[in-house]
Formats: C-alpha cells, sequence, structure tokens
C-alpha cells in the first residue's frame, strides 16, 4: 500500500483541480514533499523541442530551440500558468501585469518597458504584450499575458542578445498563434 501512496495521490491531485483552459498538470515526490506543475500545454513548434528539466526547475513549459539545450541557448520561450486561488492578492489581469513589471524594475531599475502589439491566441484572443528591455547588460525579453478560467497565463521569449530575441520573435507569435484553449 505504501507503494502506491504516491500514485494515488497524483491521480487524486490531477483528478482534483479545475478544468478550463488546456493546462499540464503533474504531481510528483521531490526534496520539498510534493511538487506541483502547471503550465499550459504549447502545440508543437517547428525548430524548437520541450525542456522537461528546466520546465520543472523553474515550473514553467521550457522550449529550447533544435540543437541547444535551455540553459545554453541564446533565446528561449517558455509559459507558466498561476492558478488564481494561489495568488489570491492578484485580484485582476491588469494587476498581475502591473507586478511583473515592479518586480522588473525592482530588479533593473534601467530596464525599459514598453507597451507593444498585442499577440492574437489560436482561438482569437489578443494577449496583453510588454517587452523589457536592458539599457546595458541582460536579457531582451517580451512576455504576453492571458486569463482562461482559474489561470493566469504568462507566455515569454527571453534572449541574452537583441539579435537573438529579433531572430526568435517570430516563432514566440507563431506558437501563441498556434495555442488554443481547448484545442481541437
Amino acid at each position: 500500500m505504501k507503494a502506491l501512496a504516491p500514485a494515488l495521490f497524483s491521480i487524486v491531485i490531477l483528478t482534483s483541480l479545475p478544468a478550463g483552459a488546456e493546462v499540464e498538470k503533474s504531481a510528483e515526490l521531490c526534496d520539498v514533499g510534493i511538487c506541483l506543475h502547471w503550465w499550459p500545454k504549447l502545440p508543437p513548434l517547428k525548430g524548437w523541442h520541450h525542456e522537461l528539466g528546466a520546465s520543472k526547475e523553474y515550473g514553467v513549459n521550457a522550449l529550447a530551440p533544435d540543437g541547444y539545450a535551455f540553459s545554453n541557448a541564446e533565446a528561449v520561450i517558455y509559459a507558466k500558468a498561476a492558478y488564481k486561488p494561489r495568488v489570491p492578492e492578484t485580484k485582476s489581469l491588469e494587476m498581475l501585469i502591473s507586478s511583473d513589471k515592479a518586480e522588473f524594475l525592482a530588479n533593473d531599475a534601467s530596464i525599459v518597458i514598453s507597451e507593444v502589439d498585442p499577440v492574437e491566441t489560436g482561438d482569437g484572443r489578443s494577449l496583453p504584450s510588454f517587452t523589457f528591455f536592458p539599457k546595458g547588460k541582460g536579457n531582451w525579453e517580451q512576455v504576453s499575458y492571458g486569463e482562461e478560467g482559474d489561470f493566469y497565463l504568462v507566455f515569454t521569449i527571453s534572449s541574452r542578445t537583441k539579435a537573438g530575441f529579433e531572430k526568435a520573435i517570430g516563432s514566440y507569435k507563431k506558437l501563441i498563434g498556434f495555442y488554443k484553449e481547448k484545442p481541437e
């Protein structure tokens, strides 16, 4: 019976989580007890692959360009799902965006934050999008925000260089364009 406990716990947890968004949910034993992993289910993207280790380590659905790992790629794409009851202080998508902006600025007051054109999902929803560009050293990032049922969704492209960002931004927009709340 002890051997079955982790499997039964995982089944109970996974079947009791709310439905709505196309969010991958898993639970596993880890150093701190039970680790829950939730992230948007992403469609395949030509030239990119899923990085399971980085996904679990950072709590995101991590993608790296083929031929690279998440840790050594010039640019990466990742998406996370925040379960609203776990962030009760965040009452709206606008609050989430404001909080992210404040966090970026707290880490680097010189960062330039700009609102850019929204990115449209495969089911026609426009995701508000912002760039977070360094004035000196740092990562070039674009973040797009969405909301589905009990989850806030955050899609990010992050690059170590401006050239890497410009090379990968098309793939990022294509990935979001393929994303659907409920794939067919």
